[in-house]
């Protein structure tokens, strides 16, 4: 860790407000690109990074300095993305097996559509969808893991990200007919 950031830690610990601004300024586009993906609109995605930062602050003696600050700042905002969509009761997830698909991919189809199309393509996505979408696939968790944290079963998680797959599919082949004509 550098030591400017040490110092800004240091001063949260000590409930600065100079150095709790400078840790939000200086993981503010970073924690914004995280919340962005969970939630609808960048409203909801600020009204998270807000609650998950006033978390950072009230449990920062917590933090291993040893470690790098980023994952431990992901996993507190991935976690209050998830209680909040839970608190919202946005995640109606449902299952039907019957209708999983397999989804072939394309080679170098995304490479044609911007970061921001890909985004507001994730947020279209019903929470349920979006939610599993981003924790397996950006994110890196298991289903287990996402079946645990959601409070679903795990053939549930995955139909979930099948199904999200198959709509983005969708959506993506719909932005290259109009964007080729």
């Amino acid at each position: 860790m550098n030591s400017n950031l040490e110092t800004i830690i240091a001063g949260c610990i000590k409930w600065n407000r100079k150095s709790q601004r400078q840790l939000y300024q200086a993981f503010y586009p970073y924690g914004m690109s995280i919340a962005v993906r969970y939630m609808k609109d960048e409203a909801e995605a600020e009204i998270v990074l807000n609650d998950a930062f006033l978390k950072v602050y009230n449990n920062i003696e917590k933090y291993n300095r040893g470690q790098d600050f980023k994952p431990w700042f992901r996993k507190i905002l991935v976690n209050t993305s998830i209680n909040y969509l839970k608190k919202n009761k946005n995640l109606a997830m449902k299952i039907n097996l019957s209708e999983i698909e397999h989804i072939a991919d394309k080679e170098n189809i995304l490479s044609r559509l911007s970061y921001k199309d890909l985004i507001k393509m994730v947020q279209s996505l019903s929470h349920s969808y979006s939610t599993v979408f981003n924790m397996y696939v950006i994110d890196g968790f298991k289903h287990e893991e996402i079946a645990n944290k959601l409070g679903i079963s795990v053939g549930t998680s995955k139909s979930n990200l099948s199904k999200a797959r198959a709509k983005l599919k969708t959506l993506i082949e719909e932005q290259l007919t109009l964007n080729n004509g």
